[in-house]
């Protein structure tokens, strides 16, 4: 269980100090902070629980969050940027997922675009940002952030062999060292978006992923194709370069492909 108070001190001088919405159980935390931007909460503000009911990723996929055994969190931010660096976002998430993972654990994450995080192989993690937008600027932004940290067994029919931080290090990782360090790492991403440093989110992301570049890849989603990727541009859409010409994937996710039709 966390201590909210040795919480709260370590966040001292952060922007969610102060703000720290804690739930035994709850349907979803990214619902609860939602629901709280509705109701005028404030930038920083930070919901996270020790049990999901009915957590989820992108595309409504179900989130399995049993209780005491993962990193279940989302922040709401009102970053007061235009609409069209939402796209940057939960990929500066993903940055602050890789080097909390880092500082508490020593792992060596990967990042497979837009919102997965792995650990070789498997999937450790998600990503999952739902923004309402006004006048072509970002109004709010929650980003809810799972991480697998003490399960050791998984579903069988999973699309990504799925695993933990405790199975890859072999030994029990904390939880609240790495919630601390998953918060201060992403309030020096949101400082970056806000900044001439978001332009260089794109390119730190190909420097933390093996696939972005180089990987064949099957796409899915409404840009569905096979190809080989090829970086990512500007705003941080993923470029698959397929035997038609080079596509720019904006949205919908990738799988490796063992040979590309």
């Amino acid at each position: 269980m966390y201590d909210l108070a040795a919480l709260e001190e370590q966040l001292a001088g952060a922007i969610f100090a102060g703000k720290l919405h804690f739930a035994r159980a709850t349907g979803s935390t990214n619902d609860d902070a939602l629901k709280a931007a509705r109701a005028g909460a404030p930038h920083g503000s930070v919901f996270f629980a020790d049990e999901q009911v009915t957590g989820r990723g992108r595309g409504a996929n179900p989130w399995h969050s049993s209780a005491g055994e993962g990193l279940y969190v989302s922040v709401l931010l009102r970053p007061q940027l235009p609409a069209e660096r939402l796209p940057l976002l939960p990929l500066a998430a993903g940055l602050a997922a890789v080097e909390a993972v880092r500082s508490a654990c020593g792992l060596p994450a990967d990042l497979r675009w837009p919102n997965d995080l792995l650990v070789g192989p498997r999937k450790a993690g998600g990503i999952l940002v739902e923004a309402h937008t006004e006048a072509r600027s970002i109004a709010y932004a929650v980003v809810g952030i799972g991480i697998n940290v003490h399960q050791r067994a998984f579903a069988s029919n999973l699309a990504t062999p799925a695993t933990s931080l405790d199975l890859e290090a072999g030994q029990r990782v904390a939880r609240q060292p790495l919630l601390a360090a998953l918060l201060k790492s992403l309030e020096h991403e949101a400082l970056a978006l806000g900044s001439p440093a978001a332009l260089a989110i794109p390119a730190r992301v190909e420097q933390a992923s093996t696939w972005v570049r180089g990987r064949r890849v099957e796409v899915h989603g409404p840009q569905a194709c096979k190809g080989v990727t090829a970086g990512l541009d500007g705003n941080g859409f993923l470029l698959v370069q397929t035997d038609a010409g080079l596509v720019t994937v904006q949205t919908g996710g990738i799988r490796e492909a063992a040979s590309i039709a």
